[in-house]
Order: structure tokens, then C-alpha cells, then sequence
């Protein structure tokens, strides 16, 4: 009987170690396989939301250029063998529209943990930090104005584009100020510039081009404390697998490590300024 016993024992921790190999093998059968079913369409579809040097559209043409565009083509063309194919969107829908299915991969994504519920991220070849402009002869500021609290007071407007790890950061630290939540970035430009807003809050990077082209009147300043420092990422569906994840981190790894990515940047940021003087 004891023998029996035995047996039936360890035929119940066989059987619920098969259980526990199958469903693993079942749940890494079930994992998207991004790249390859790109390969089967013929293309790699980006999302895209305008944010230079980023992510560039040209009025005109509709061509998108930019540093994580670059990265994005570069990958589909030398490494999958297929064109990237770049799809218009918003900030407030870069998540959704990935979930969903209208693309395969979002450029330039801040990494929160929070998104990173929702999405797999890549890892960062860039990093963000959030800078305030405005203009030097506004009576509302200081020219010297640095800390938050010199931009958290009544009758001060800050524009930023919804959507964005700007707006979420903002909207958990100012109590005083009003925030002006609008679609994009020429639409948050343009309220500085009318003086609808006092302030305009976006990316460092992306506020350097614009104080670039504005230098006669636009201050930039990065708050104290800082709002947000973040890596720029791309990212895939929660279900993509790991394995596909790590092939284009591979990549980027020796993008980063070439310089690649800094050049870029840098070429980015003074074709933008070029083009709007």
C-alpha cells in the first residue's frame, strides 16, 4: 500500500508538472511575434505623434522624419527586410491606437511605470527632461523665475499638449496656475506666442528649437524641482515576447553605443531650427 501511495504521489507532482510546462509552453505560443508577422505584411507600421527632433512631419509632403523615426526605418529596412510605414496620431491616443491594433510599434514614449502596464517598452536612447518658456517681457514672471512656485500662481497660463507625461506631471503639481490643455504642439507655440499662455511646457529638447528660433524674447528654464526625467522609448503591444523586444534593444544598443543616436539628435535639432527662420 505504501508503495501505491508513493506512486500515486508522484504521479500527481508528474501530472501537475506537465500542467505547469504546458501552460508555459502555451502562454509563449500565444506571445505576439511582431517582426515576423510585419515580414508576412510586407511592412512595420509606427505610430507617430509630432514631437521635433523626435518625431517630425513636414506640413506639405506629410514625410515624417526625425531621430526615433530614423531608428524605426532603419530597423524595419535592414533588419526585417520591410518598408516603415508611419501612421498619423495623437498623444492622447499613441496607447489606445497601439492596443488596438492600427500599428505595430509608437515612437518616442515616455517610460512610466504606469504605461508600462498597459505596453512593452523598449530601452530608451534618448532621455527627457520637461522645460518651461516664456517670454522675458512678460510682466507675470521674473526673468530670473527658476523654481515651480515662481509659475504655480494665479492669473499665470501654462500651455501643454494633452496627452502627454508633460500634462500628467504638471497636473500633479500645480495647484495655483491654470493649465491649458490643447492637441498639439503648434497649437501650444502658437498660444505663447499670441499670449494666451504665459508658459509653454513640453520637452526640453523640443523647447530648445523653439527658444532657438526665438531668441530675441523666449526664456527657457528647467523648473526646480525638475518636473520630470524620463527615458524616451519606443513601444510594442503587452503581448509582443520578450525575445522581439530584446532583438530591437540589441539594435538600439549599438545605435547608442556608435553615436549614432546623438548625431542624430543634433542634426534633428538644427534642421528644425533651419527650417523655421
Amino acid at each position: 500500500m505504501k508503495l501505491i501511495k508513493s506512486l500515486q504521489k508522484i504521479g500527481l507532482a508528474t501530472s501537475l508538472l506537465a500542467s505547469v510546462m504546458f501552460s508555459g509552453i502555451t502562454g509563449a505560443a500565444e506571445s505576439e511575434a511582431v517582426w515576423e508577422n510585419a515580414q508576412k505584411r510586407g511592412a512595420l507600421r509606427c505610430g507617430a505623434a509630432v514631437a521635433p527632433p523626435y518625431v517630425i512631419r513636414d506640413p506639405k509632403s506629410g514625410e515624417y522624419s526625425g531621430v526615433y523615426v530614423d531608428l524605426c526605418r532603419e530597423f524595419a529596412e535592414t533588419h526585417l527586410g520591410v518598408n516603415a510605414v508611419f501612421v498619423d496620431t495623437t498623444w492622447d491616443n499613441i496607447i489606445a491606437g497601439l492596443q488596438a491594433g492600427k500599428w505595430d510599434m509608437s515612437l518616442a514614449l515616455n517610460r512610466k511605470p504606469k504605461r508600462a502596464m498597459a505596453v512593452g517598452f523598449t530601452i530608451s536612447p534618448m532621455y527627457q527632461e520637461v522645460s518651461f518658456v516664456f517670454n522675458g517681457e512678460n510682466p507675470k514672471i521674473s526673468p530670473s523665475a527658476k523654481y515651480l512656485n515662481d509659475f504655480d500662481k494665479e492669473g499665470i497660463t501654462l500651455a501643454v499638449m494633452s496627452g502627454t507625461v508633460q500634462e500628467q506631471g504638471l497636473t500633479s503639481v500645480i495647484q495655483k496656475a491654470k493649465i491649458l490643455r490643447l492637441p498639439g504642439n503648434d497649437e501650444t507655440r502658437l498660444a505663447l506666442i499670441s499670449r494666451r499662455a504665459d508658459v509653454l511646457v513640453d520637452a526640453a529638447d523640443t523647447n530648445r528649437i523653439f527658444t532657438s528660433i526665438n531668441k530675441e524674447w523666449a526664456v527657457d528654464v528647467a523648473p526646480t524641482p525638475a518636473l520630470l526625467k524620463q527615458g524616451i522609448a519606443l513601444a510594442v503591444r503587452k503581448g509582443v515576447s520578450w525575445s522581439d523586444i530584446e532583438v530591437f534593444n540589441i539594435f538600439l544598443e549599438e545605435k547608442i553605443a556608435k553615436g549614432d543616436v546623438a548625431r542624430l539628435a543634433q542634426m534633428y535639432t538644427e534642421k528644425s531650427i533651419e527650417a523655421a527662420e
